[in-house]
């Protein structure tokens, strides 16, 4: 009996994951909202964003008339997410925490509570994406122990869930998701994969869930929010003194707090100076700069890993220099499952 299937939908206080809800209620589903706090964040005057988010996430399972939980990963959040982006951008990395929050956090913590504590039958979040499965396919999936050693990989390739882009694809986030276990995305409904960002607006505006409308979209990493990055992350990391070298002419055009704020292809504001320049280089580990890699097959999304080096940049197209190698290293492509087995091209 359909009415009987629960499904954990992770509610964050935004229309995305509000009008996910909805759809899962009408779809006869016996719905629970979870609201995950991640991150003990002030704005600039002292609020707790998380709070205010918690409020809204409430307000609307109210609304919907299902139960409301909510948990708190803030530990695992930094252990996981946070202290691995700062151990990144301090050697001169540029890492995504959303691909890794979804890795350790939504998909992990969040997807394990909703099934061991909960009983869920699926969960379900807002994103823009789909996957290969129906629903009913969803609810048929068992969690199955992969077997140890030798057919481990085997097993994974027969029993592989593809992770697809969503049919809006301004918004599709496969990007944020490309990291994601098998185990999870077997139970994973997408209720938005199939529809554009202006008809959810439209569904949100026609239940009354007008106070998630008012929202201004969450942008950019979430726990830097509205505050200036280089100034939240220096709260963090010791600056690093240095200098902006132009590489046409090894002239010192400005000095910098730290080369670990910038990214290759970065423009860099440099004081004083109008014309625009662009991060093309960084002493530091050369070739080691890492930017979060993500490989598609037409519509699906097969997986992402860390790229170790670099192709050349136009200045040294221009120069005629040779074209290093693009090395990837990271998860296993399209299974988020195991370090260390990204291919090599």
């Amino acid at each position: 009996m359909q009415g009987a299937r629960h499904v954990v939908c992770a509610v964050s206080g935004g229309v995305d994951s509000a009008v996910a809800a909805l759809l899962l209620r009408r779809r006869g589903y016996q719905v629970t909202g979870v609201f995950m706090k991640n991150w003990d964040s002030l704005d600039e005057h002292g609020v707790c964003t998380a709070d205010k988010d918690c409020e809204d996430a409430y307000r609307v399972c109210q609304i919907l008339d299902i139960p409301f939980h909510q948990v708190s990963y803030v530990k695992e959040y930094w252990n996981d997410v946070f202290s691995d982006f700062l151990n990144e951008y301090e050697k001169g990395r540029t890492p995504n925490p959303d691909i890794v929050c979804n890795k350790h956090i939504k998909f992990s913590c969040f997807f394990n509570y909703a099934v061991d504590n909960l009983g869920a039958d699926a969960v379900a979040t807002g994103h823009y994406a789909r996957t290969s499965l129906e629903d009913e396919e969803v609810f048929q999936q068992k969690h199955v122990k992969r077997p140890e050693g030798l057919f481990r990989n085997r097993f994974e390739i027969r029993n592989v869930v593809k992770l697809l882009q969503a049919a809006d694809s301004f918004k599709d986030q496969t990007f944020f998701l490309s990291q994601v276990s098998q185990d999870a995305l077997r139970r994973t409904l997408f209720p938005l994969g199939g529809l554009t960002k202006d008809f959810v607006k439209k569904i949100a505006a026609e239940n009354r869930l007008h106070h998630v409308l008012q929202k201004k979209e969450s942008m950019g990493i979430c726990f830097v929010g509205k505050r200036n990055f280089e100034n939240f992350i220096l709260q963090y990391l010791q600056p690093r003194p240095g200098k902006f070298i132009s590489i046409e002419d090894n002239k010192v055009l400005g000095t910098h707090k730290g080369w670990f704020l910038y990214t290759l292809g970065q423009r860099a504001n440099i004081g004083g100076l109008r014309e625009p320049w662009y991060v093309v280089e960084k002493d530091g580990v050369r070739g080691d700069v890492l930017v979060f890699a993500v490989f598609y097959k037409g519509g699906e999304c097969l997986g992402s890993g860390k790229i170790l080096r670099l192709g050349p940049s136009a200045y040294t197209l221009q120069k005629g220099r040779s074209r290093p190698d693009v090395t990837v290293e990271g998860s296993s492509i399209g299974r988020g499952d195991s370090p260390g087995q990204g291919p090599t091209l």
